[in-house]
């Protein structure tokens, strides 16, 4: 594995990593809160400021960025020399979760959907496309005011024209990052504080095959003490690649369950991973903490991704 070399850096944690066509990196700042395109000799632009917290992106079939937007769910830590932690809620701040979607063209933000079968959306994380003009998403949940209860939350699926959303797996712990394999027939998430990722078999569009009462075969993969899971992406062997907290890198994850390697990094919350350049290759991990976007040569392309790998 080459070494990784940084991109750029002042970011007000950067997620959701976008490698786009032209070269360019597209990620949210979640304490931007914004919208942020990276050129490759490091020059940030704003797309758009964005309300809420916004967390992971992805293109959808119209060519805009559509957000899974945890409302500001966390409050912005500062640990000093120019580290940033996800802290506590911001009550004041927090303004409900939604999908968001940005016209990257123009700037313009609308919110989607900002409930699921009738219920708020609580903090939605992570989002990747299907073939059929839907989407996946996790919905992180939080903590009420009390501090003593938790929202369960799970799975969602949704239509980027706005006609349906609807709840697929529940309940899922904590959910953060999600991915389909490259043939799209399983959907994987990762529970950050499991520290364990999870798969279904997709049967359908928006439809997952649910598991029998005891049923060893969705959980993939559990990582071991106290390491803690965030985003992930999925390469072209079907590997799971999923940023890693506390033992800060991203930890590789065969189809079959097993280790494949790790991959550390200099940030104790390694977020996320996606993978651009001509032949997908090239890996960009965000360094949340430390404000960082970073890259480096990966060993196997990544996976296309609907709508924005032709």
């Amino acid at each position: 594995m080459a070494d990784l070399e940084e991109v750029t850096s002042g970011l007000r944690f950067p997620e959701g990593p976008i490698a786009m066509p032209d070269g360019t990196v597209i990620l949210v700042e979640m304490f931007g809160p914004r919208l942020t395109r990276v050129h490759p000799g490091g020059k940030k632009e704003t797309v758009a400021e964005v309300p809420g917290g916004p967390n992971g992106a992805a293109v959808g079939p119209d060519g805009a960025v559509y957000v899974a937007n945890n409302g500001a769910r966390f409050g912005a830590v500062d640990m000093g020399g120019g580290m940033l932690f996800p802290g506590p809620t911001n009550w004041d701040g927090y303004i409900g979760g939604r999908i968001s979607r940005v016209d990257i063209a123009t700037g313009a933000v609308s919110d989607l959907y900002t409930e699921i079968d009738g219920r708020p959306l609580v903090a939605p994380n992570d989002i990747v496309f299907d073939d059929h003009g839907g989407f996946y998403f996790t919905d992180h949940g939080m903590p009420d005011k009390s501090g003593r209860m938790a929202h369960l939350t799970g799975i969602g699926y949704g239509k980027a024209d706005g006609s349906l959303i609807k709840e697929i797996v529940f309940p899922a712990h904590e959910p953060n990052g999600i991915g389909l394999s490259p043939d799209g027939s399983i959907l994987y998430w990762a529970e950050t504080w499991t520290g364990r990722v999870m798969r279904r078999k997709v049967v359908g569009p928006g439809v997952v095959e649910e598991p029998e009462l005891v049923d060893t075969w969705p959980c993939l993969y559990g990582l071991p003490g106290f390491q803690l899971l965030d985003s992930l992406g999925v390469d072209s062997a079907g590997n799971v690649c999923v940023g890693t907290l506390v033992n800060g890198g991203v930890t590789v994850i065969s189809p079959d369950g097993e280790l494949v390697d790790f991959v550390p990094c200099d940030d104790i919350l390694t977020t996320n991973i996606c993978f651009g350049g001509p032949d997908l290759r090239t890996a960009y991990i965000t360094a949340s903490t430390t404000g960082r976007l970073l890259k480096t040569e990966w060993p196997r392309p990544g996976a296309k991704l609907n709508y924005l790998n032709t």
